[in-house]
């Protein structure tokens, strides 16, 4: 008999998981999947115990907790991200998504949380210009797909070296295979200042070359959950959260 009912529970379990991870929670509410590609430290990154950390994920706690709604976090790649996000595949995407019109014509954004421009990593001890179009006939590494990817692209005669994931190209540079590397400028002072391996080996040139907003993107007509989410945001600004934040992370 014990063996019986041991069986039954098992099988009621099997059936309870799939009911939960489809947006389900144990009290009934609605758990909104957010997807982040966790290779951008400060902003999100995974930490020594397999945990999703950083910026964005501290700000998108604060935010649902102001907002009340619950969340889970699905690390996805950068490559698929918006697709996933188009197809339903989630509920929204938090990973230093910066705003664009392009962008907006396709997900809808929350209001700006933090500003974040292109700038350039080179070596330590580089000397020369410091301008994007100083690097024409040059090799600067690029994350393929992010916006230094684009800023990169309009500028004729570079040579453009794209990668999947932002560090690979720093990786490269250190190793004397690029001239510089583009990406934000919250990237670019981690991997410069806080990075071990690449402490006194980069510094970051002159100053962002862009203005740029991160923002939360949603699939397009969700009002309910961008409205939360824009409530949520309000209130960890008004409280000063969102500055806590930035001295935490990203000072």
């Amino acid at each position: 008999m014990k063996k019986i009912l041991f069986a039954i529970l098992v099988m009621a379990a099997i059936l309870v998981v799939p009911l939960f991870a489809n947006g389900g929670s144990d009290d009934g509410e609605k758990v909104y999947v957010f997807a982040s590609d966790a290779t951008w430290p400060p902003m999100e990154f995974v930490d020594e115990n397999g945990d999703i950390v950083g910026f964005d994920m501290d700000l998108l706690d604060a935010v649902a907790k102001a907002a009340g709604f619950q969340y889970e976090v699905q690390n996805t790649g950068w490559d698929g991200i918006f697709a996933g996000l188009a197809n339903g595949s989630y509920d929204a995407i938090i990973s230093s998504v910066t705003i664009t019109e392009e962008r907006k014509a396709a997900m809808d954004f929350s209001d700006p949380y933090i500003n974040a421009g292109q700038i350039l990593i080179v070596p330590a001890g580089y000397s020369g210009g410091e301008m994007l179009s100083d690097f024409v006939g040059k090799k600067v590494g690029v994350q393929q797909g992010t916006t230094g990817d684009f800023a990169v692209e309009e500028v004729s005669g570079i040579d453009r070296r794209a990668y999947d994931d932002v560090g690979l190209a720093v990786e490269d540079l250190v190793n004397g295979n690029l001239d510089a590397v583009v990406c934000d400028s919250v990237t670019a002072v981690d991997y410069v200042a806080a990075n071990e391996n690449f402490k006194g080996k980069l510094e970051i040139l002159g100053e962002p070359f862009t203005e740029e907003e991160f923002g939360i993107a949603v699939q397009k007509g969700s009002d309910e959950l961008l409205s939360m989410i824009n409530e949520g945001l309000a209130a960890v600004f008004a409280d000063g959260t969102q500055a806590e934040l930035v001295e935490k992370w990203l000072r």
